[in-house]
């Protein structure tokens, strides 16, 4: 009979969670050429590698402080053995300013760092939207000087392109939250709640249009779904002034700044915002960036509550496509501004600070989207074909002579035969194969098969043919040979 003791073995659902990705060796060498390029660019820049830990205490993330008995909205959060509230860093920012106002007294002054690293929030996922994801940071903290936006502004101009944007293929959209502000004074707006509900309105430019966007600063926008959103209330000359002020971003940086003092109406903070636009273009211009690089665009407002100045964002101007040859838009990569409150938080004295950002997974998924394949194209390593476990230790040896050679190499130490083995390889992306049966061990030869070659032959390009005439697919050579061989088809697949 059977044992109904015995209960069968619980087997888990093999699953990721929601919102966090597997990576393979191509999203992770993507990634890391972006972060080493960049990384090149903050340092040639004079700015200081920084690395904090990866929880912050959830009193002092600030944007999401706890308003309950589980701090987690927003946030990964758990409780210490000490009953502190910890959780996750949702960016790079909010744990610069922790540090700098702990270390304050020992930093120079200002501070300038770089940070790249893991960040998490607790939101819905959905496609393209994850949990956990790469950011790449470079901040100045202790300057106001609006030269020190202009820096930042330019070095990020600077680290798109090493990253794989050349000029033109994306642009950094620059506006000063001080501008709209005024505007705002001007048209008798007072209260933080119409004030936010213009911002909202702005902020919706690009999706909406002028006309949805004049809707939602006056009564308000039914959609096409029905749903109605209540608009900010204002009427008249001041709907038309904050719309006038919204599309003066066309021209050059010097064009749209007189375009803007026409609207503003003198006011003394949007006339504070106008001099430090001003100062930064003075800035671009002489740090080498174009009005096609860097422009003024008063339509922009990153971050309705956070940022106190300047404000930039970078948006990707290249035409992508999905995996399916569907065009897509990414619309902004990066962006950033000054935050001069946010280390006031812990010392109660006001700190400026301005820096910039960008999503690294994004970028690589815009760079691959467009045709640019981060770190270059996939390679594996030459692979030992494995005959006979007699030979073993000559595979070896020669694995050893090539990786003392810098060439990544492999033996096959599955169970199967040469020809699964040749597609392993294949698979691998190797670009050769090396061959040592008995005959060849005996000769001290080794015979090389050219995988790159005979990929490229297989998809039918037609051009480079001197280049796939001079080189043999298969050959024999003698061992001592086997190095300088497999360089050559390394090197020419990549000049082919």
């Amino acid at each position: 009979m059977p044992d109904d003791t015995k209960t069968e073995a619980f087997r888990p659902e093999a699953r990721a969670p929601r919102g966090f990705a597997d990576k393979r060796a191509r999203n992770l060498r993507a990634e890391r050429a972006i972060l080493e390029a960049v990384s090149k660019v903050y340092e040639r820049h004079g700015f200081e590698a920084l690395d904090t830990g990866a929880f912050e205490y959830a009193d002092a993330l600030g944007k999401f402080l706890p308003d309950s008995d589980r701090p987690n909205e927003g946030v990964f959060a758990l409780q210490d053995d000490d009953d502190q509230w910890m959780a996750l860093r949702y960016d790079l920012t909010a744990p610069l300013a922790r540090f700098a106002a702990q270390n304050w007294e020992t930093l120079p002054k200002p501070f300038r760092r770089y940070a790249y690293g893991p960040v998490w929030r607790n939101e819905k996922p959905g496609p393209g939207r994850f949990r956990e994801f790469i950011q790449c940071d470079a901040d100045t903290v202790g300057s106001a000087r609006p030269e020190a936006d202009a820096e930042i502004i330019a070095m990020a101009v600077a680290g798109l392109e090493a990253a794989g944007l050349p000029r033109g293929s994306a642009v950094l959209r620059i506006n000063n939250r001080k501008l709209l502000n005024g505007l705002l004074t001007s048209a008798g707006v007072e209260t933080g709640g119409q004030k936010l509900a213009v911002l909202r309105a702005v902020d919706k430019l690009d999706r909406l249009g002028v006309e949805g966007v004049r809707l939602l600063l006056g009564e308000g926008r039914l959609d096409e779904s029905g749903a109605f959103t209540k608009g900010a209330g204002l009427v008249g000359k001041a709907i038309d002034a904050v719309v006038d002020f919204v599309q003066a971003g066309s021209g050059g940086r010097s064009e749209t700044l007189s375009k803007i003092a026409n609207v503003i109406g003198g006011s003394a903070e949007g006339d504070e915002g106008l001099n430090e636009l001003a100062l930064i273009d003075a800035a671009l211009k002489s740090l080498g960036v174009a009005d096609d690089q860097a422009m003024f665009e008063p339509s922009i407002v990153r971050g309705l509550e956070y940022y106190t100045g300047a404000v930039f964002e970078a948006e990707l101007l290249l035409s992508t496509t999905d995996e399916k040859g569907a065009k897509v838009s990414f619309g902004s990569i990066g962006g950033g501004g000054r935050y001069d409150d946010l280390i006031a938080r812990f010392t109660g004295q006001p700190v400026p600070a301005t820096g910039f950002s960008f999503g690294v997974s994004r970028l690589a998924s815009a760079l691959r989207a467009a045709g640019r394949e981060p770190g270059g194209t996939a390679r594996g390593p030459v692979v030992i074909i494995n005959f006979d476990q007699a030979h073993m230790g000559e595979y070896f040896s020669v694995a050893a002579d090539l990786r003392n050679a810098g060439i990544p190499a492999e033996v096959y130490l599955g169970t199967s035969g040469m020809r699964p083995q040749m597609k392993y390889a294949d698979r691998r992306m190797a670009p050769a194969a090396i061959m040592l049966g008995g005959d060849e061990i005996a000769a001290g030869t080794v015979t090389i098969k050219d995988l790159d070659l005979g990929r490229e032959l297989a998809s039918g390009v037609a051009d480079n043919a001197a280049w796939k005439a001079e080189r043999p697919g298969q050959q024999t050579i003698p061992r001592g040979e086997l190095v300088s061989a497999v360089r050559k088809i390394i090197s020419g697949s990549v000049e082919g």
